[in-house]
């Protein structure tokens, strides 16, 4: 699974996005968390192997949450599905 890590100023916590590399709301969060300078890491879900998305479903259904993008995971926490502007924010403390 191709992890991507976007170094940012803000490293106060782990956040790790499953994301689809032409999904308009994953786009939307990946530049929220730029602009604010969060460091993060992401995997675009669509650009994995079979094995690797059957491992992402079984991870997200482990967690109660649906294969649906963007999900957000802050300090293996909480939990943030779709393009929520405000709980991020107030997750991140931005």
């Amino acid at each position: 699974m191709k992890v991507v890590k976007v170094p940012g100023k803000d490293k106060r916590h782990k956040v790790f996005l499953y994301a689809l590399s032409t999904c308009a709301w994953c786009k939307k969060t990946k530049k929220f968390l730029e602009d604010h300078g969060i460091e993060f890491e992401y995997v675009d879900v669509d650009r994995c192997s079979k094995e690797d998305i059957a491992a992402i479903r079984s991870e997200l259904e482990r967690r109660g949450a649906p294969m649906s993008f963007p999900f957000v995971i802050i300090d293996d926490k909480v939990e943030i599905l779709g393009f929520k502007e405000d709980e991020l924010k107030e997750a991140l403390g931005v």
